[in-house]
């Protein structure tokens, strides 16, 4: 397995030093965000390390050569966005930018672009599951043409109010994983798991790992601190970030030695990032050096 980070932490890094971070601190890859250029529409979006709309030739070469001497590749390209919005005009928008990113990294030979499927919050999982199947068919025909997989993340997207009642990604469980493939069955089409989402939502987080095998193209290493208390006196059905919060891996609930060993087991030996949305590593170009630090150091028992 490769240990990386998603750079999205690095906001405000250029390319360059978000690789320069990853070889000092011993990470061999790194999951590169590339959203479009403006404001964000929330916390870690935004960020873009890879100008994707664009990326010449003499670019796409730097890139590579920069990543090859520094001895760090790049996982994938990252835009974790809502391509199902209601909003016609900004699913348009959303989808021509992934495309750019699919794109993108083709011609720079990473051919994997980790990303969300969205989702309509005010409507059903079955009306989801009907705007997917006119929606995302396209899609993964382009990634095809241009030899790429598209690997799914399978957070909710679900943790405050304005996410509220159904949060903006579908591909939340096994069971719509399943329907999923059954519309889409493409090789070029799998999932980039994070299993914190699996504990906030009381969920098994490795066995999927074996019915999913296949499609496990991408992993997200990131912990989740689920607070007993608190749930006891909100319970499941309030806002999940009343309940719980993301924290750095080995110090929330996930069980990092189950759940590397079950990818062991089902023999990944790909691409795994550490994704950094603890808030007790924020503030500071120090804290969040730190956050990189700790990270690599703790999973580098299990990861080599």
């Amino acid at each position: 397995m490769k240990l990386g980070f998603v750079s999205a932490i690095l906001d405000g890094w250029n390319f360059e030093e978000v690789i320069d971070t990853a070889a000092q601190f011993g990470y061999s890859c790194v999951e590169v965000a590339c959203w479009p250029q403006g404001n964000a529409e929330r916390r870690y979006a935004g960020v873009s390390h890879i100008d994707v709309e664009n990326l010449d030739d003499d670019q796409a070469k730097h890139i590579l050569n920069y990543c090859m001497n520094k001895g760090v590749e790049i996982s994938s390209l990252a835009f974790y966005p809502n391509p199902l919005d209601p909003n016609p005009e900004k699913q348009h928008t959303t989808i021509e930018h992934l495309k750019k990113v699919i794109f993108a990294s083709s011609k720079l030979g990473i051919n994997l672009v980790t990303t969300f499927i969205g989702r309509d919050q005010n409507k059903n999982v079955e009306e989801n599951l009907e705007l997917f199947k006119t929606t995302w068919p396209p899609i993964i025909a382009f990634a095809e043409e241009h030899g790429v997989r598209v690997a799914i993340e399978n957070c909710p997207m679900l943790f405050g109010q304005d996410q509220w009642p159904g949060g903006q990604n579908l591909a939340t469980s096994p069971r719509i994983w399943r329907e999923l493939f059954k519309i889409i069955p493409s090789p070029n089409f799998g999932i980039n798991f994070d299993p914190s989402h699996f504990v906030w939502q009381m969920m098994d987080y490795t066995q999927p790992l074996y019915e999913f095998k296949e499609r496990m193209f991408h992993i997200h290493f990131k912990d989740i601190k689920l607070y007993n208390e608190k749930l006891n006196d909100v319970g499941i059905m309030a806002y999940p970030l009343e309940y719980m919060s993301p924290k750095l891996p080995g110090l929330g609930d996930v069980d990092w030695g189950a759940f590397i060993s079950a990818l062991r087991d089902i023999g990944y030996d790909n691409f795994t990032c550490v994704e950094v949305e603890d808030r007790s590593f924020e503030g500071s170009r120090e804290k969040i050096l730190q956050s990189l630090e700790l990270s690599a150091r703790y999973l580098s028992q299990f990861v080599i």
